[in-house]
């Protein structure tokens, strides 16, 4: 069917993200009173999220037939993930304890049996949602789900193809997927924007993050130069090559494993994505040792943090607002499902007193993976980056 968009030319598309970007950045930085009361309510990162979403919703770009996402996805990410992991201080986040992780296991459990709480509570309403166990049946749909939700999409496809999803129910758990978790994804941005007034009210401690983030600062002040164009040519070949490199290595390894070990699908050891993202974390980790760490210096995770803007930008791309009412019985399963995550996460969150910076990634790392939990790590503080790097490596694992 023949998109009926404004702008079909992907670099027409890319050029609109990088203008709503930069004019949310530039208005952020205003010290014009009207500019800074309103991000005082509406955070920027929100922004640069929302603003793409409605350039899809009202028709302006097709978000479903674009490749930008798919092209960010594979080029910018991977570079972006190198230049956030460069300068990664182990100790201080082996420091940062158990919490991070105890409420990533948390979200997973959300997930497990939010699925058959939500189903149960939206039949209530909606009794046609049961007592169908053909291809067309709701539950498989939901496997869909939750297979996205717990290791990324090739964790999807694979549950379609278990639990025999037939091409209908799967197209509506994909719709349930993206609007349920693109919600999700911007009220963690409002969250992140405002997480010292929650910590605080939650009597969190915060000091392991604290204490993360200051170290990064200091060794950015007392190596901080004025960078020159050697430095971000070296950034940018650091970042690149790194990709490159993975992509090259990927191609050999999916092959690989599809040919001797065809069981190992199911870890996602198929997935292309998956393992340039593992080796790609894998360069930037082992990179943190060498000098390649001095790039820092010279505005390395801000270049990062640049590139992974973009991917914010086309994620948001794929938001439309308009599917929340054309098909409400389901996304009415995917919300119960996600506040039964929510809750989970924030019930437990409360009892070990753990910031709200561990809940937002915790879950990010499950729901979204590393293409989203760098993104919400970073918007508390980009120095963290790397927590959501590592712990959406560990959701990929454990899908």
């Amino acid at each position: 069917m023949p998109s009926t968009a404004l702008i079909h030319n992907d670099a027409t598309v890319l050029g609109l993200l990088v203008i709503i970007l930069g004019g949310v950045f530039y208005t952020a930085a205003s010290k014009n009173p009207t500019w800074l009361r309103f991000y005082r309510v509406i955070p920027a990162v929100l922004l640069c999220y929302f603003l793409p979403s409605l350039l899809n919703t009202f028709g302006i770009v097709d978000g479903e037939k674009s490749q930008l996402y798919f092209v960010v996805s594979r080029y910018l990410l991977p570079a972006c993930l190198v230049l956030l992991t460069l300068s990664v201080d182990f100790k201080a986040i082996y420091r940062l304890g158990n919490k991070a992780v105890i409420l990533f296991f948390t979200g997973t459990l959300g997930i497990v049996i939010g699925g058959p709480i939500a189903l149960m509570v939206t039949s209530m309403i909606y009794p046609e949602l049961l007592g169908v166990d053909g291809p067309e049946a709701v539950w498989r749909g939901m496997t869909t789900v939750a297979g996205s939700w717990i290791g990324g999409g090739a964790n999807q496809t694979a549950m379609k193809e278990i639990y025999g999803a037939d091409g209908k129910i799967f197209t509506i758990m994909v719709t349930v997927d993206i609007v349920v978790a693109n919600l999700w994804m911007a009220v963690l941005l409002y969250l992140a924007a405002n997480h010292k007034r929650i910590d605080a009210k939650n009597g969190a401690d915060t000091s392991a993050i604290d204490r993360l983030i200051d170290k990064v600062e200091a060794y950015q002040r007392e190596n901080k130069k004025l960078p020159e164009l050697k430095d971000f040519m070296l950034i940018i070949a650091v970042g690149f090559g790194a990709a490159g490199l993975a992509h090259f290595a990927a191609d050999y390894l999916v092959p690989y494993f599809q040919m001797n070990f065809p069981d190992l699908k199911r870890f996602s050891l198929h997935s292309k994505l998956f393992w340039i993202i593992v080796l790609v974390t894998t360069i930037g980790l082992g990179l943190s040792f060498t000098k390649a760490r001095s790039l820092e210096a010279a505005g390395a995770s801000k270049v990062g943090s640049s590139l992974l803007y973009v991917l914010v930008a086309t994620i948001g791309l794929h938001m439309d607002i308009a599917q929340i009412v054309e098909a409400p019985k389901y996304i009415a399963i995917g919300v119960v499902w996600m506040l039964v995550h929510v809750a989970l996460l924030f019930a437990v969150g409360k009892m070990i007193k753990a910031p709200v910076f561990y809940l937002a990634v915790g879950s990010k790392a499950n729901i979204g993976g590393a293409a989203s939990a760098p993104v919400i790590a970073s918007a508390f503080h980009p120095s963290l980056a790397p927590v959501g790097v590592l712990l959406a490596v560990l959701g990929y694992a454990l899908g």
